[in-house]
């Protein structure tokens, strides 16, 4: 298939491909638990700083810059959608974190997040990291959608872009849930599909967000910064404080700031 046939696929398809994609690095973190009982919190600091860097950039650089140029080409004023569309994606980040049971790494059962439920530990620590892939997914897909509106090689480098540096930070993610459990005392295999299992909302996500763009043109803005204040909602609420624990902070500070630079390098280089 050459890039002008790429270029013109279906969107959605390759929303999903991306999901796919970004799912299989999440299982390939998860699969670090065949190896390791146990990961130096320096270590884990270090990745999960990465993480966080990663989605950062990406928010700036993949989703909120292209709403705002998008939205200029349009005559619309270039603020409204972007800052719209980005408090209406932390709101709605918001509302799910007090609604669907979770747990954060490094904490007892009693401090659960959203509806208070009998579920396992386990169980709560994978819908933790589900709650950040959602966003994840929703970006991915928006910006292979996009190319339905704007069927250049700029937007799908772009989009590809992005799948690469979230499949990057997925590695460390699908690690953060696998190897814990594991040390709590499930099988490898058991550890293992709980890791992988967290990314699998991310194809579906990536699937809703490319279809809702195609259908409904005029959203692409708005969608974009939704995406991106998603991203940053998660950032913030659990990325880096799970990334600060212990008295190893400076790892995660390198992690996020190495995690940036290479995301700004991928949409630069690419997009």
């Amino acid at each position: 298939m050459d890039l002008k046939t790429l270029i013109e696929f279906n969107p959605v398809l390759l929303a999903l491909y991306a999901g796919l994609f970004t799912w299989s690095i999440t299982a390939l973190g998860a699969a670090l638990v065949f190896i390791f009982k146990k990961i130096n919190t320096k270590v884990l600091n270090l990745m999960l700083g990465f993480a966080a860097g990663i989605m950062i950039a990406a928010s700036f650089w993949s989703l909120l810059k292209p709403a705002i140029e998008m939205s200029e080409a349009h005559g619309v004023i270039a603020w409204i959608p972007a800052s719209v569309g980005f408090l209406l994606g932390g709101l709605f980040l918001l509302i799910i974190d007090k609604i669907l049971p979770h747990l954060h790494l490094g904490l007892s059962v009693e401090k659960s997040e959203g509806i208070k439920t009998s579920w396992e530990r386990s169980t709560l620590l994978v819908l933790a990291i589900t709650l950040h892939n959602i966003p994840e997914g929703l970006a991915v897909g928006v910006a292979f959608g996009a190319l339905a509106n704007s069927p250049e090689i700029g937007t799908l480098t772009g989009a590809i872009a992005l799948a690469i540096g979230i499949g990057l930070q997925n590695f460390p993610e699908g690690t953060a849930v696998s190897v814990p459990l594991r040390r709590e005392g499930f099988s490898r295999l058991k550890a293992f599909n709980f890791g992988q299992l967290s990314g699998f909302v991310e194809p579906i996500a990536a699937v809703f967000g490319a279809y809702l763009v195609i259908t409904i043109t005029p959203l692409l803005p708005y969608a974009l910064s939704f995406a991106a204040g998603a991203m940053i909602f998660v950032v913030v609420e659990e990325l880096i404080p799970e990334s600060q624990r212990g008295h190893e902070t400076d790892f995660s500070t390198i992690g996020a700031m190495i995690g940036f630079a290479i995301m700004m390098i991928l949409d630069v280089a690419l997009g």
